[in-house]
C-alpha cells in the first residue's frame, strides 16, 4: 500500500521546465503548443468527444473566469465535447470570459493565475510560474491539472451532491468532534465507492500519457488544488491529501479519486465551516506533477519574509533532507536560513543566520511507489541540508516569485539528488505575518520572571498563553481535549485542526517553524512552541504550564500559570520630536520585530549578550581547543556543529548575530559595543574557569578597553574584530559603526585605535565610524581629548551613576541612591553634550535612564543631544511623552 501524506501540500521535487523546449518528459516550453492544446488525434492527446447532453449540463455555482492570454491558445480540445455547430462562437465567449471552460484536464503550462476557478490554487499558480518565471530562472515542475469542471460532474453523478449537502446541514457536526468524524467519513466512503465519468477517465489516461510517455515507472506527485485555496486571507494548508511517488496510470487514478475525497476529511470540513466558506462553493481538483530525486537530495519550505514578525525584507528558508514532507509536516526539526534581501540584490554574502536542526529522519521512495520515512545518517544529523549557495539561489528565486505576484509567498522547493539543481514545486501567498495591521503593535510580556522552565523549543506566534495539560498521542483522542487546554504531542499534522483550536497553547516534540502545526498556530493566533524534543516526557497531563513565545525565536515552557500581560496600540501617525529615538537590542531573536517600532537605529548592541547565547564557549577555550578535557570537547563540539573549526565558529556566529541586528534596521545605523564582559561573566562561559581571574570587584576590574589591549585577550579581540570587518565587507551592512567600552585613559584610546587598524577597522575608512561609550568620570574630565580618537559619544548614563557617585547598584543597600537624574550625574552628562557639540562630534546616551525617565530624556533633547537609546518597551511611551511637551 502506498504510504502518503496529510500535510500540506507536497514538497516533492520536480523537474524543470524551460523556456527552450521540453528537457524530459513531462516538461514542455511555456511557448510550445502542447499536444492537448492543439488537440492532435495521436494517443497522448486526442480526448473523446462527449454527448451533447452531458456538455450541456447545468452545474450550480459556475463562474465564468477571464483567461490572461487566450489568444495564444486553441481551444478546440474543450469544444471538441461540444456540437460543431456552437465550436466557434463558445471559443469567442470563452475569450471574453463568458461561458465555462468544459475541458475536463488541462496542461499546467496552459495555465495562469486568473484560473483559481477552473483548477483550483495551486495548479494555477504552477501554470503561472512555468508561463511566466520559467524565462528569469525560476524552475517548475510539467504536468496537468484535473479541472473543477470534472469534479463537479462526477459529485453531479449519483447524487453525490445531494447526499453531501444532506450530512452538512447538520450544524452540530461543528460542536462534536465524534459527529464531525463520523460525517466525514461516510462523505468520502460515498465518493471513493462511485466510479469516475468515463470521458473523464480517458482523457487522465490521455494526460497521463503525454506526460508520462506511457512509462509505467515514471513517477508522479498527485496534490489537491482547490478552487478555494491558497488565498491571499486563507491558507487552506493541508486541508486535502497529497501522494507522492505514484507510479503507473492505474495507481495514478486511484491517486486523484482520494484526492476528490479529501475534500471532507475532518479537518477540511472544520476549516471552512470557520472560515466562512460554502462547501458547495469550493471544488477540488488534482495536482498531476512530475517528482525527481529529492529523496536523495533535499527540500523544504521558504516564505519571502520573516514568518513570526512580518519583517519584509528577508528570506526565511528552511531545509531536510529526503522529500520535503517531513518539513512542511513537522516530522523533523529542520535546517534554517535567514536571507536579507537587499545585500542579496547587491551580490553580497547575504546569509544573515543560520540554525542546524536536528534531522533526525527523512523520506525516501518506497519501493513499488508511496514513500517512506527512515532515520538519517549521523553525518547528515551533523551537516547543513543545502550549501551557502543553494540558500542565496533559493533566496533569489523566492525575490522574483513575490516581485510575480506582488505579496510575501510561501514556497516549497526541493534539490534533485541526481542532477544536484533545484527547483521550486508550490507557491501561495503568506497569509498571517502579511496580512497584519500597519501602525498596531500587539505585545505580550512576562510579568513574573525566574519561573522554572520545563523544555523550550522553537517560538511561534510571539504570544504567551497558559493552562491545563493534555497530552495526546492520537487524533482518535480528539473528544478528550477541552476548550483552552494546553495541546502537548509529539506532532501534529492538518488532521488536528480542530482540536488546535480550541487550544490554548501547542506544544510538539517535533516540527519546524514551516511546518503545519506552526502555521495553524499562527493563523489561529495561539501561542506554540514547535521542536521542543521531549516536551512529552517533561510535562504530565493535568500539569499547569505557562507557554511563552515572546521572548525571541526560542519558546520556554514555564512550571504553573505566571502572571502576563498584553499591550495593542495603535500608533497612528507619530509626530517628529526633536531628537532621535533609537533602541537598545542586543537579542537577535527579537531583533525583526523591535526593527518595526518606530525608530532611528539601534543605538547601543551589546556583543556580550550574541557572545553569551549564540556561542556560551569562551574565545580562550576556542583558540585553544586541541588542549581542551574530554567532556568539555564534546560541549564545544555540541555548539559548533556545522562550522569548519572553533575559529570559524566564533566569528561566524559574532557576524551572524551583529548581521541580524542590522539588517533590522537597515541602512539605519547600529552601534554595536565590542564585548564588555566582566571576569566572572567570561568565567562562567564553556571553559572559562581556566582563563579568568578572581576579582573582588570585577565591575571596575579587567573589562572593555582594558582587555582589548592587553597581550592575554590580543588574538580573542581579533576575533571579534574579523567577525566586524566580515559583516561591513563582504556581507555589505555598511550600517555597522563600534563602540568601545571603558576607556579609562587616553593612552587606552590610542592603543586601541591602533588594534582596531592593525585589524582591518581603520575609523573613517570605508565609511568606518568609532564611538566611545562614556561612561567614567575621566571621560567628563577629558572629554574633548577623548573626542580626538573617536567620532562621537554613546554616553553610558548607568555606569556613570555608579561611578559617579561611588555606588554598587547591585546592593540593596545603597540601591536607593542611584539615580541618573541627581545634580552631579547630570552635570557630567551636559559635559559631555557640549565637548561633543563644540568638536562636531556625535553624542547619544544608551543607558537606562531615559527609558526609566522620559523627563530625563525631555532634558537631554533641550541640552542638544543627538539621540537616545531606549528599550523597545519605552519607545513608543516615549515618543509620545516627547511629542505632547
Amino acid at each position: 500500500m502506498v504510504v502518503h501524506s496529510k500535510m500540506r501540500g507536497s514538497t516533492c521535487a520536480a523537474l524543470a521546465v524551460t523556456a527552450a523546449g521540453a528537457v524530459g518528459l513531462g516538461f514542455v516550453a511555456p511557448q510550445v503548443p502542447s499536444s492537448s492544446m492543439t488537440r492532435t488525434s495521436s494517443a497522448s492527446s486526442t480526448a473523446p468527444a462527449r454527448s451533447a447532453a452531458s456538455s450541456a449540463r447545468a452545474v450550480p455555482s459556475a463562474a465564468p473566469v477571464a483567461v490572461a492570454g487566450l489568444g495564444l491558445l486553441s481551444l478546440a480540445g474543450a469544444s471538441a465535447r461540444r456540437s460543431k455547430k456552437s465550436k466557434k462562437s463558445v471559443v469567442s465567449l470563452r475569450a471574453r470570459g463568458g461561458e465555462e471552460d468544459t475541458r475536463v484536464c488541462i496542461p499546467l503550462e496552459e495555465l495562469r493565475n486568473t484560473d483559481v476557478e477552473k483548477v483550483g490554487g495551486k495548479s494555477a499558480s504552477l501554470g503561472e510560474m512555468i508561463s511566466q518565471l520559467s524565462d528569469v530562472g525560476v524552475p517548475v515542475p510539467g504536468g496537468f491539472s484535473t479541472t473543477a469542471f470534472a469534479y463537479k460532474e462526477f459529485l453531479d453523478k449519483g447524487g453525490i451532491n445531494e447526499f453531501i449537502n444532506d450530512k452538512l446541514s447538520d450544524e452540530s457536526i461543528y460542536e462534536d468532534v465524534d459527529k464531525l468524524m463520523k460525517v466525514g467519513k461516510e462523505i468520502r466512503d460515498k465518493i471513493m465507492d462511485t466510479p469516475f465519468q468515463e470521458d473523464f477517465e480517458e482523457e487522465l489516461k490521455a494526460q497521463w500519457q503525454r506526460v508520462s510517455g506511457g512509462d509505467e515507472k515514471f513517477t508522479f506527485a498527485v496534490r489537491s488544488s482547490a478552487t478555494a485555496e491558497d488565498l491571499p486571507d486563507a491558507s487552506f494548508a493541508g486541508q486535502q491529501e497529497t501522494f507522492l511517488n505514484v507510479m503507473g496510470y492505474e495507481d495514478m487514478k486511484q491517486k486523484v479519486h482520494l484526492v476528490f475525497a479529501s475534500l471532507f476529511t475532518d479537518r477540511a470540513i472544520s476549516y471552512r465551516h470557520d472560515r466562512g466558506f460554502e462547501h458547495e462553493k469550493v471544488q477540488l481538483c488534482a495536482t498531476c506533477q512530475k517528482m525527481v530525486r529529492s529523496e536523495t537530495g533535499s527540500a523544504g519550505v521558504m516564505f519571502s519574509l520573516d514568518t513570526e514578525s512580518g519583517f519584509k525584507d528577508v528570506v526565511f528558508v528552511t531545509s531536510a533532507y529526503g522529500l520535503g514532507e517531513t518539513v512542511v509536516g513537522g516530522t523533523v526539526n529542520p535546517d534554517e536560513w535567514y536571507v536579507f534581501k537587499p545585500t542579496l540584490a547587491e551580490g553580497k554574502n547575504s546569509i544573515i543566520s543560520r540554525t542546524m536542526g536536528s534531522k533526525l529522519c527523512k523520506m525516501i521512495y518506497k519501493a513499488g511507489g508511496g514513500s517512506e520515512t527512515v532515520d538519517t545518517s549521523d553525518e547528515e544529523q551533523n551537516s547543513w541540508s543545502a550549501s551557502d549557495e543553494e540558500v542565496k539561489a533559493l533566496a533569489e528565486m523566492a525575490v522574483k516569485i513575490e516581485k510575480h505576484y506582488g505579496r510575501p509567498m510561501d514556497i516549497e522547493w526541493a534539490r534533485d539528488g541526481d542532477d544536484g539543481k533545484l527547483y521550486i514545486v508550490q507557491a501561495r501567498p503568506e497569509t498571517v505575518a502579511s496580512q497584519k495591521k500597519v501602525g498596531v503593535i500587539e505585545e505580550y510580556k512576562m510579568l513574573e520572571k525566574g519561573g522554572t522552565k520545563i523544555a523550550e523549543g522553537r517560538a511561534v506566534g510571539k504570544r504567551i498563553g497558559s493552562g491545563e495539560v493534555n497530552i495526546l498521542t492520537s487524533i482518535d483522542q480528539m473528544s478528550e481535549f477541552s476548550e483552552g487546554q494546553v495541546l502537548v504531542a509529539d506532532m501534529t499534522d492538518p488532521d488536528w485542526e480542530p482540536i488546535m483550536k480550541k487550544a490554548g497553547a501547542i506544544i510538539t516534540n517535533r516540527g519546524g517553524r514551516t511546518c503545519h502545526a506552526a502555521i495553524i498556530a499562527r493563523e489561529l493566533g495561539i501561542p506554540a512552541i514547535v521542536g521542543c524534543g521531549d516536551a512529552t516526557d517533561k510535562v504530565s497531563k493535568g500539569d499547569k504550564v505557562t507557554v511563552s513565545c515572546a521572548e525571541g525565536d526560542t519558546g520556554y515552557i514555564y512550571e504553573g500559570e505566571l502572571k502576563f500581560e498584553k499591550n495593542v496600540q495603535d500608533l497612528g501617525e507619530l509626530p517628529e520630536v526633536g531628537l532621535k529615538i533609537m533602541m537598545n537590542v542586543g537579542n537577535p531573536e527579537t531583533a525583526f520585530a523591535f526593527g518595526q517600532l518606530p525608530n532611528e537605529g539601534i543605538g547601543l548592541a551589546r556583543l556580550e549578550f550574541v557572545i553569551n547565547n549564540a556561542i556560551g564557549v569562551h574565545p580562550k577555550a576556542l583558540l585553544n581547543y586541541d588542549t581542551l578535557d574530554g567532556e568539555t570537547k564534546e560541549l564545544v563540539d555540541e555548539r559548533m556543529k556545522g562550522y569548519k573549526g572553533p575559529k570559524d565558529f566564533y566569528v561566524k556566529k559574532i557576524a551572524e548575530g551583529v548581521a541580524t541586528l542590522a539588517a533590522s534596521v537597515y541602512p539605519k545605523r547600529i552601534i554595536v559595543r565590542l564585548s564588555d564582559f566582566k571576569s566572572n561573566e567570561y568565567k562562567s562561559l564553556i571553559g572559562g574557569e581556566q582563563y579568568e581571574p578572581d576579582e573582588e570587584n570585577p565591575m571596575i576590574g579587567f573589562r572593555g578597553c582594558g582587555r582589548y589591549t592587553d597581550p592575554f585577550f590580543e588574538e580573542c579581540f581579533a576575533m571579534e574584530l574579523e567577525a566586524v570587518k566580515m559583516v561591513r565587507g563582504e556581507m555589505g551592512l555598511k550600517n555597522v559603526e563600534i563602540m568601545i567600552p571603558f576607556v579609562r585613559t587616553l593612552d587606552m584610546a590610542k592603543d586601541v585605535s591602533e588594534v582596531l587598524e592593525k585589524n582591518g577597522l581603520k575609523r573613517g575608512e570605508d565609511g568606518l565610524k568609532v564611538n566611545m561609550m562614556a561612561e567614567l568620570p575621566s571621560n567628563v574630565f577629558l572629554a574633548e581629548e577623548f573626542l580626538e580618537y573617536f567620532d562621537g559619544f554613546s554616553i553610558g548614563s548607568n555606569d556613570l551613576t555608579q561611578l559617579t557617585l561611588g555606588l554598587d547598584r547591585d546592593s540593596g543597600l545603597v540601591a536607593q541612591y542611584f539615580d541618573e537624574r541627581n545634580p552631579a550625574v547630570m552635570k557630567g552628562l551636559e559635559t559631555l553634550i557640549k565637548a561633543a557639540k563644540k568638536k562636531g562630534k556625535y553624542v547619544g546616551i544608551c543607558g537606562q535612564g531615559p527609558s526609566d525617565h522620559p523627563d530625563l530624556a525631555k532634558w537631554l533633547m533641550e541640552q542638544g543631544i543627538d539621540s537616545v537609546s531606549l528599550n523597545p518597551d519605552s519607545v513608543i511611551p516615549t515618543w509620545q511623552f516627547l511629542a505632547k511637551k
